[in-house]
């Protein structure tokens, strides 16, 4: 097997939000072409994790942050700008967010911003991006209709296929299935597991078995601290933590 490389290399990282403590010296290395899962009750510091990784954090007042954050070996935080750093390290939200216009301008809104003006391009990189997020043959005949007359499931597929018309390297998820029916959850599901073949995938997710089933690796926090990290398989099947232990066989949680 090829030595793994790890797409993410993450130390001792540290976020307070005022005077709370969110994260407490997290390090983790994220593979390249992996889907890595980041399970745990609420308020454990997944998403706040989660959002680490592109910066969202900067948005928020009185955050601070310590420790580093890798991407490829270049500080996110000391060598990149944010904008730049998040066409690398794009994000799916819990809540499918489909900007209040048609199917096709969703997806070319991206490539628009970046300079991309021709219709030729466009049109190629918009039925790209949703033949890549599994929705092309279910929207071909009307890219020009509002894209918030979709399904919750449909729209999510949407957002993905907006996320990956700036190809990204890596793609955050904050729980994408949570507001979805299960034949949609299932679909988001088969979706990430085709895209980790060209794609860095971090999950964040309440569904132990979503977990299981499309992960390789999983991640399980507590009260900001990452308590265990292991392949996916070996977390679940023999974890080393009580802890861990516990909240997967349903004990707490």
């Amino acid at each position: 097997m090829e030595e793994q490389k790890a797409k993410f290399g993450i130390r001792d990282l540290t976020l307070f939000y005022g005077d709370f403590q969110a994260l407490k010296g997290i390090s983790i290395d994220i593979y390249a072409r992996e889907i890595t899962a980041l399970i745990g009750p609420s308020g454990c510091g997944k998403s706040t994790f989660l959002k680490t990784l592109n910066r969202m954090n900067d948005l928020e007042p009185n955050v601070t942050i310590g420790g580093s954050v890798l991407l490829d070996g270049t500080d996110v935080y000391a060598h990149l700008d944010a904008i730049e750093l998040r066409k690398r390290v794009s994000m799916v939200f819990q809540q499918p967010n489909p900007f209040p216009k048609s199917v096709y301008e969703n997806v070319a809104y991206g490539p628009r911003i970046n300079g991309v003006r021709k219709k030729n391009d466009l049109d190629e990189i918009v039925e790209r991006s949703l033949r890549q997020a599994a929705i092309w043959d279910e929207v071909k005949d009307r890219l020009h209709k509002n894209a918030l007359g979709l399904s919750g499931g449909q729209q999510q597929r949407i957002c993905i296929a907006r996320t990956l018309a700036v190809e990204p390297e890596v793609i955050l998820m904050d729980e994408p299935t949570s507001a979805l029916d299960p034949i949609s959850t299932m679909k988001i599901e088969d979706l990430a597991m085709e895209l980790k073949k060209d794609y860095t995938i971090v999950i964040v997710t309440h569904n132990m078995q979503q977990a299981s089933r499309i992960s390789d690796r999983t991640a399980f926090f507590l009260l900001g601290e990452m308590l265990e990290y292991d392949e996916t398989m070996k977390l679940f099947s023999t974890p080393q933590n009580p802890k861990t232990e516990a909240y997967i066989t349903g004990r707490f949680g």
